[in-house]
């Protein structure tokens, strides 16, 4: 069985951070996002290969993964001539298939249970199955009704307060019979979810839900890409460096930390980095690989990315900063600033 995963996007709710870096790879904690989602598929066994369905910055995707070799995993790697839409790129990507594929929209991160969703996908002799998990605020997203059996019914699209009618959307994670692509148009863009999903209902074919109430999160906005960190660092969701142990302060061996520098946890310091005397790291910071942070410079609830330098007495709060960026001598950066790379920010600005 083969998985798909469409990685196409431009990350253009991600921006400026996704200008250089395509969203599939930005870092969480220095590991590539995208690996999340490959050690999930890992885990089912039946899986024998992940196919990446590619279209903005495709090589940079390919030489971060490679084969798959040292991920266990078997990587191909499609790239889309131009964007093709959801359902255009499953089509794309399924060539050669010839039996149940599993799809997976390239910003989720979840800990669902593969093979339960294959399982009844199985048992229900299903057309298509579709994972659903249920949000505070429906109004902001497309809702997905199911019947007392668990059949998908119905799509609204962000429906008004009097219109909802349940809790549940789409999680973006999918298992699709190859045979269903036919009403799909070649090379053409193409919506799984306005115009895929609809036409199963229409058809009356099998096409079922799995609920899922756990951890579920789309990364692709600067505000729900500060909460994935802090949601690992808080154990809400299982991943290293935090997976094991009590310690919320993780700092690589290969970091620095002068004598008087302060580190309060939860926080995160990559290799390479140093860490000045008097410099202040303080909780649900992450500062990534070669990194500077001078003298009594303090870092607060922040993601730092490689080789930035954050200057004496300056001040980063609750923002993000790209690769190589520079923050002046008593700069100040706050209040959920995002900085692209090589971004400087001069002595004494106030940003």
């Amino acid at each position: 069985m083969k998985a798909i995963l469409l990685a196409g996007g431009k990350g253009t709710r991600l921006r400026p951070l996704t200008i250089h870096t395509p969203k599939p790879i930005v870092p969480i904690f220095g590991r590539p996002f995208l690996r999340y989602q490959i050690d999930l598929l890992h885990q089912v066994p039946e899986i024998d290969e992940v196919i990446l369905s590619l279209n903005y910055q495709p090589r940079r995707v390919e030489e971060m993964f490679g084969d798959g070799k040292e991920l266990g995993v078997t990587l191909s790697y499609v790239v889309e001539p131009v964007p093709l839409g959801t359902a255009g790129a499953v089509k794309y990507a399924n060539k050669s298939l010839d039996e149940p594929v599993v799809v997976f929209n390239g910003d989720i991160l979840t800990e669902v249970d593969l093979g339960a969703v294959l399982r009844l996908h199985r048992e229900r002799k299903a057309r298509a199955t579709i994972v659903l998990t249920p949000v505070e605020n429906p109004s902001a997203y497309g809702l997905v009704e199911t019947d007392a059996a668990g059949n998908v019914c119905r799509f609204r699209e962000k429906p008004k307060p009097e219109e909802i009618t349940c809790d549940t959307i789409n999680a973006g994670i999918y298992v699709l019979e190859p045979d269903t692509f036919d009403r799909i148009p070649k090379d053409t863009a193409w919506s799984i979810e306005r115009s895929f999903f609809p036409s199963l209902v229409d058809r009356h074919e099998t096409f079922v839900a799995y609920i899922y109430r756990g951890y579920w999160i789309d990364i692709g906005t600067p505000e729900k890409y500060m909460q994935v960190h802090r949601d690992i660092m808080d154990r809400r969701f299982v991943a290293p460096p935090f997976d094991h142990g009590q310690s919320t302060t993780w700092v690589s061996p290969e970091a620095r930390v002068e004598d008087g520098g302060v580190l309060e946890g939860p926080c995160f310091v990559d290799e390479g980095t140093i860490i000045k005397r008097g410099a202040r790291i303080g909780p649900y910071s992450v500062i990534g690989r070669q990194c500077q942070i001078e003298e009594d410079a303090h870092i607060e609830g922040s993601i730092v990315w490689t080789g930035t330098r954050v200057g004496r007495d300056a001040s980063v709060r609750e923002s993000i900063l790209g690769r190589h960026c520079h923050v002046g001598r008593n700069a100040t950066v706050e209040g959920r600033v995002v900085l692209g790379d090589k971004s400087v920010i001069t002595d004494y600005s106030r940003l």
